[in-house]
């Protein structure tokens, strides 16, 4: 990811007419466009990334002192019957609150295509680019009143969430390591010499604007560059900065860069972030599995742990939908170099909070590591599933700058998971 610097973040927010970089009350005024949802739905998404593809025998689904285990052993969990692998002992305290599902199915295997299925729910189409479901949260959820992006991905991989049709307004604001400021937010400039810029700015916008009235409305440009200064003042920013956090409470999620993203994604969200996504790469696990997953769970169990706890005891659980997994999972054979390959039957994803029942298990896989798992979930069911948490019909129908009709997902909600959420 490049550091984007003031000018070019002006830049990008005018070209892409950015909403959430639009002044509250012109986005007050679309309202229509994006009706308030009952509050008794979740309000917002915090998705764990585990970019690489997660072996689901290492993490969510062991099956331990089986062929297909190849040593893996597993530790018991708060849910009496469930096991997660060992590593993620801290984890397996907070299952009362999570669930599992541990028979996703996907018709994708590439890690760019299965990355963009899983984001947004669809497989690629040359036709139409589909929005990642916190593109969709924050087209349709209420305002939160936040002057800062509304949609965030903390240390991105190369495929980021993106708009698709709802447009590019919608694409995650991209930032790295919260231990570091977000760049670009603050003037080198004293106060006076700003002020005369954006003087000159305003000079140069109106005499272009001369006779260009809707053109210029329609890009959106001094709206973006207003919201952009809004958000360069804005004591919401002090939400990424997680080094405020007590330090005992940094120690829990972990002195990584993903547990601090961990613990910044809380922080975003009380200030009225709809979706906001922390990766964690290296899951591309060919070869060397067991020793380099061993090695990921030391930084993934005390972060998504102390999340879900941390979540829990300040009463944001309810609301937040949060989501931990990858593109696919892993062969429950062991190639001749340690590693396991692409496998997109049978895989795992864990979902807590948002009304999602907390404790139970979905599917099963084969302990002799047949491909077909009982009781399979697609990727558009997880999705519709998300949808509904979050009080969105998933059957809506959109229509995309060429003029397609498509639904936000094809998929089917998991009902046994949303028991509490009716």
């Amino acid at each position: 990811m490049e550091p984007l610097n003031r000018r070019g973040f002006l830049r990008m927010a005018g070209v892409a007419g950015a909403t959430w970089l639009t002044p509250v009350g012109t986005l007050l005024a679309r309202a229509a466009e994006a009706p308030g949802k009952p509050r008794d739905h979740a309000q917002s998404i915090i998705l764990l990334w585990l970019q690489g593809g997660p072996s689901q025998l290492e993490t969510f689904d062991p099956h331990p002192d089986t062929r297909i285990a190849a040593g893996t052993t597993a530790v018991d969990s708060a849910v009496k019957g469930v096991q997660l692998a060992t590593g993620l002992e801290r984890t397996a305290e907070e299952m009362g609150s999570i669930s599992l599902i541990r028979s996703m199915v996907s018709k994708e295997g590439d890690h760019e295509r299965g990355t963009y299925a899983m984001k947004t729910g669809f497989r690629p189409d040359p036709t139409v680019i589909h929005p990642s479901i916190g593109a969709i949260c924050c087209h349709e959820l209420p305002l939160a009143g936040a002057d800062i992006p509304r949609h965030i991905s903390i240390l991105p991989s190369q495929w980021p969430a993106r708009g698709g049709y709802l447009g590019d307004q919608y694409n995650a604001f991209r930032t790295d390591d919260p231990a570091s400021p977000v760049p670009d937010t603050s003037s080198l400039l004293p106060a006076r010499r700003e002020e005369e810029r954006l003087q000159h700015l305003d000079v140069v916008e109106n005499a272009f604007a001369a006779g260009r009235h809707k053109r210029v409305e329609a890009t959106m440009h001094r709206d973006s560059v207003a919201g952009a200064l809004k958000m360069m003042s804005s004591e919401q920013l002090k939400a990424f900065d997680v080094l405020k956090e007590p330090l005992a409470l940094r120690r829990a999620y972990g002195e990584t860069p993903f547990g601090r993203g961990c613990l910044a994604a809380r922080r975003l969200i009380e200030v009225g972030v709809r979706c906001v996504e922390v990766t964690l790469s290296g899951w591309d696990t060919h070869a060397n599995n067991h020793a380099t997953v061993h090695n990921l769970l030391t930084t993934l169990d005390p972060a998504f742990s102390a999340l879900i706890r941390d979540l829990r005891e300040r009463g944001l659980l309810e609301r937040t939908v949060v989501l931990c997994g990858g593109e696919f999972g892993r062969t429950p054979t062991v190639n001749p170099v340690g590693g396991r390959d692409h496998w997109p039957t049978g895989f795992s994803m864990a979902l807590a909070g948002g009304g999602i029942r907390g404790g139970k298990v979905i599917g099963e896989t084969d302990p002799d590591g047949k491909p077909e798992p009982a009781n399979p979930v697609t990727v558009p069911d997880l999705h519709a599933t998300i949808l509904t948490a979050v009080g969105i019909d998933p059957a809506q129908l959109n229509q995309t700058p060429i003029g397609r009709t498509v639904k936000f997902s094809e998929g089917t909600p998991v009902a046994d998971l949303l028991g509490n959420a009716d």
